[in-house]
């Protein structure tokens, strides 16, 4: 008697087979997710942003009172909490005393106690910056004049971030009352990036 020899294909457990599918359909939720996290990435060749330089206002921490930064560039354009990008400076945070320092997190209260506003610079663009400080708004009373408020000392540092972070400014004045405007550095970025020809000669910027 011939036996026959017949070919047949190996069996496919279903457990593995289901197990497969599974594994690919989770890296494909995956790559969806991160592009959902991130949609700038779809977007071929965009770069994201750095800073070359960071000006920081600060004021002292829990101070309620409300300081603006204005930072005008080498072309005449101002960032400041109307207008929030120019050129390429960028104001990445408007901070109003305790008034935006309040968050409520599982029915608790937690203060950010720090007064700081930064203004980034994103690339080199020679010329001179004008970094001012001004008092917009009072939370405080004074009774001797209800209107002004109290005087508020304000600091500015400016921060040459590449190749490594180095404070080239560091300086702090007192704004009197409220509406009070103050020149607290200007300075010059050169064409190789260095910084110079730092002074604070008074220029407005605010518009009334």
């Amino acid at each position: 008697m011939r036996r026959r020899n017949i070919s047949r294909e190996p069996e496919v457990d279903p457990f593995y087979d289901m197990l497969f599918n599974m594994l690919i359909a989770f890296v494909f939720c995956f790559i969806i997710a991160l592009l959902a996290m991130n949609p700038k990435a779809l977007k071929s060749g965009d770069v994201p942003a750095k800073a070359e330089y960071i000006i920081t206002l600060s004021w002292p921490d829990l101070d309620p009172n409300d300081l603006d930064a204005w930072v005008q560039g080498p072309s005449g354009e101002v960032v400041w909490y109307r207008a929030r990008e120019a050129g390429l400076m960028h104001l990445d945070r408007d901070d109003r005393g305790t008034s935006n320092d309040t968050i409520v997190v599982n029915g608790r209260k937690i203060i950010n106690p720090l007064n700081q506003e930064v203004v980034t610079i994103r690339g080199i663009e020679p010329g001179e910056y004008v970094v001012n400080a001004h008092y917009f708004e009072s939370k405080e009373v004074d009774a001797a004049d209800p209107k002004a408020g109290h005087p508020v000392e304000a600091s500015v540092s400016v921060v040459k971030v590449n190749p490594r972070a180095e404070v080239v400014f560091y300086g702090q004045q007192t704004l009197a009352q409220r509406g009070t405007e103050t020149t607290m550095v200007r300075f010059t970025i050169l064409p190789d990036g260095s910084v110079g020809n730092m002074n604070t000669v008074p220029k407005a910027l605010v518009k009334h």
